[in-house]
């Protein structure tokens, strides 16, 4: 499939969540556009949330808002001097918008946007790129390492989830002097709120300079219990709140400030964001990251953080896709059920799943091997599934 060419006009112009401009691969040369970018930009930019926590929603930002963070997204890359970029990130998520459209726009970069796994890579020669990422981008680097290892240098932004294992492993096979990874912490309701340089041991989350941390609702409640307020906006710190250095250690929910919060359309914005996260403050601009409240469970007493379980067992168990599910169960009250989707050509059998689990320590409630799961176009996994098709062994 080529790549078709696009003006900056076309693309902005058509909505960032238009078919053709998240669904088609598309070119658009912004190193050859002389004219007023920020101009092409509405006033006001609705996306939607992934769904991965129930029904998306519409938020709404300003033209402003998506400039500003544009700016601090390009800062991120300048260091590495980017002559072209490549983008896997769909425009109609706000990471996909602003890393994948508005950052090459910015920087005045020409830009490629592949919206899917199987395809051609630019075959134009530039030497050092920046490649807006999604998970499965790193498994298409993996396989087309001959191109990665034709540029001078690589810089992968990557947001939208945990990074995979792979991300890793593309850095070890081609040199961390030809590839880097910056990671962005954020969310469609907050934008970007960290980042932070990948290596080999977990660093801090630093915040953006426009963002701050912010009393949380209920947040000493929270800490207690494990069971932070999420994805909840809040008009002002009027209830009973710690604030991160107050608590040292413990972890709490994010909670933010920033002039980039979004709001619904015909609402106001916000003051605070609570995010989904548990995070632990390291000081009073950075902090460690302890998972999404969504994605932990406590299963006979001991806490699993099912992002981790994932990567583990990904790691043990040859297949196309399996997702870890927090469910509630009559006797431990919370417990998790595996889903595993086979790799083509690959069977997999009941001793397989059960050696590869038994291998990281697991014990899912209930194993199902299922023909996909239901996936956001970022990678996030979304709240409801199909049905399993068969079943890899019960109660394991």
């Amino acid at each position: 499939m080529t790549y078709t060419e696009l003006s900056p006009s076309e693309l902005l112009r058509s909505g960032f969540a238009a078919p053709r401009i998240t669904e088609e691969q598309w070119l658009v040369r912004w190193d050859r556009f002389e004219g007023d970018v920020e101009a092409l930009v509405p006033a006001t930019v609705d996306l939607g949330t992934s769904g991965s926590t129930g029904a998306s929603r519409t938020w709404r930002r300003t033209r402003e808002q998506m400039w500003a963070e544009a700016g601090l997204l390009a800062g991120l890359l300048e260091k590495d001097r980017p002559e072209a970029v490549l983008s896997f990130a769909p425009p109609k998520h706000v990471y996909g918008a602003l890393a994948g459209v508005l950052v090459p726009a910015l920087l005045r970069l020409p830009v490629w946007y592949r919206p899917r796994y199987f395809g051609a890579l630019p075959s134009e020669p530039f030497d050092r790129w920046a490649v807006v990422a999604v998970p499965w981008t790193f498994s298409i680097l993996l396989r087309a390492l001959p191109w990665v290892s034709a540029a001078e240098r690589l810089v992968v932004l990557h947001s939208t989830a945990l990074l995979p294992a792979t991300a890793g492993e593309l850095v070890s096979a081609a040199g961390a002097e030809q590839v880097g990874i910056v990671e962005v912490f954020g969310s469609t309701e907050a934008g970007g709120i960290a980042s932070r340089t990948w290596s080999p041991s977990e660093q801090p989350w630093r915040l953006f300079d426009d963002v701050d941390f912010a009393p949380a609702p209920g947040a000493r409640s929270s800490a207690a219990t494990g069971t932070p307020a999420s994805g909840e906006p809040s008009t002002g710190p009027e209830t009973a709140s710690v604030m991160p250095e107050d608590i040292g250690g413990v972890e709490i929910a994010l909670a933010v400030t920033s002039p980039r919060l979004a709001f619904a359309p015909g609402g106001v914005r916000p003051s605070i964001w609570v995010t989904d996260d548990l995070i632990v403050p390291l000081d009073d601009r950075s902090f460690r990251f302890a998972g999404r409240s969504s994605r932990l469970v406590k299963v006979n007493g001991r806490r699993v953080n099912l992002d981790h379980l994932e990567e583990s067992l990904r790691q043990e168990l040859r297949c196309a896709d399996l997702a870890f599910l927090p469910i509630a169960d009559a006797v431990s009250g919370e417990h998790l059920d595996l889903l595993v989707v086979p790799e083509a050509g690959h069977p997999l059998t009941d001793a397989d799943v059960r050696a590869a689990l038994a291998r990281i320590g697991a014990l899912p409630r209930n194993v199902s091997v299922v023909d996909r799961i239901d996936r956001s176009a970022t990678g996030k996994l979304r709240r409801f599934q199909p049905p399993p098709t068969a079943d890899a062994g019960a109660a394991t």
